[in-house]
């Protein structure tokens, strides 16, 4: 693990802060916390961390609260850690634009794969070739080798794993690729079956380049089977 990959931790839980950043720092991850939603926000804008961990159930400002305004901002990757694991909250943390999510109680173990499952996704040079194409589709641009889609001529805000999905399904072009598919080419094999990844990073992609989400240009549902790329 290179040493200078940075985590920044929120959570006001100073005992599982403190387990958390103990395991991590051993495992070579530069480790800083933060024990409240405001001080969370001011150290992701002083630090520019390379991945952000951030909990749920907080006093104040809650972790929902401050995934939205970190994503005003910054497209740095964000697990949530959600109590209980409800559905709800792993619903409403992607919608919102988070990178993956860890029920409550977790191992440090399972913390730690989930955190580079992440961070390879988040590498742009991880898992693909560069072949020099920039494909255009009518105002949208999609340049994998400078790792950015422009729409209209203009940069659209991506987190890595909306990107990588957008690439992948985009490489594709024309195919039905089921959930499974998607699920093992962009988050890994250890995420086959979690069909709520695919689902609502499509709904996000969709805000973010469709004119009109509702009737997609782009990104279309095959139902029963999956996804299709095919510009209209």
């Amino acid at each position: 693990m290179d040493a200078e990959t940075t985590l920044l931790l929120v959570d006001d839980d100073e005992a599982l802060t403190k387990a958390v950043q103990l395991y991590l720092a051993h495992a070579g991850y530069e480790v800083r916390t933060a024990s409240d939603g405001v001080e969370g926000l001011r150290k992701l804008q002083t630090l520019g961390p390379d991945l952000m961990l951030l909990d749920v159930m907080m006093p104040e400002m809650d972790g929902f609260d401050v995934l939205k305004r970190a994503r005003e901002e910054s497209m740095v990757p964000i697990i949530m850690l959600t109590a209980r694991g409800e559905e709800t909250d792993r619903i409403r943390g992607l919608r919102l634009g988070a990178d993956d999510y860890i029920p409550k109680p977790f191992s440090l173990r399972e913390m730690q794969a989930r955190i580079e499952a992440v961070l390879r996704r988040a590498s742009p040079s991880v898992g693909r070739e560069l072949s020099g194409n920039q494909e255009v589709y009518g105002d949208l641009v999609i340049d994998q080798d400078r790792w950015e889609v422009r729409l209209n001529g203009e940069k659209v805000d991506l987190t890595p794993t909306e990107a990588r999905l957008l690439f992948y399904l985009a490489e594709h072009a024309g195919r039905i690729l089921s959930h499974n598919q998607l699920l093992s080419a962009v988050w890994g094999p250890e995420y086959v079956g979690n069909t709520d990844y695919t689902k609502l990073l499509v709904w996000r992609l969709r805000q973010k380049i469709e004119p009109d989400p509702a009737e997609p240009r782009y990104i279309h549902t095959e139902r029963g089977m999956g996804y299709r790329f095919a510009p209209r």
